[in-house]
């Protein structure tokens, strides 16, 4: 049985034991960006091998590649986030980054299929 003064070895920093949620987290985050980094790939192929190279695919893929690369950058920063002992939440900033890099390669990669 545990006493509360089990308890408070257990805790952090910040009086709290956050458990494995950091390291959750952490993982979610880097298999969104694993996931995010396939679609963007497969789209970027489409664009400049399937549609022969032509300006609009071209400059599609230019798109994909920016939205990569800010989807790449929030992850990167939230997971260097997740490292401290008590992590801040995602501010509205960064979710609203992240949705938009999300939302929209989702519809060039579409636009590029059809």
């Amino acid at each position: 049985m545990s006493t509360p003064a089990d308890a408070a070895d257990h805790e952090g920093p910040g009086g709290r034991d956050p458990g494995l949620q950091p390291e959750r987290t952490r993982l979610a985050w880097r298999r969104t960006t694993l996931s995010c980094a396939v679609v963007a790939v497969l789209a970027l192929r489409q664009a400049l091998y399937g549609t022969g190279g032509s300006p609009v695919a071209v400059a599609g893929a230019a798109v994909i590649a920016m939205l990569l690369l800010g989807f790449l950058w929030a992850a990167h920063r939230r997971v260097r986030e997740m490292a401290a002992a008590r992590p801040a939440g995602l501010s509205a900033g960064a979710a609203l980054a992240v949705t938009a890099c999300t939302v929209g390669l989702a519809v060039f990669a579409m636009a590029l299929i059809v």
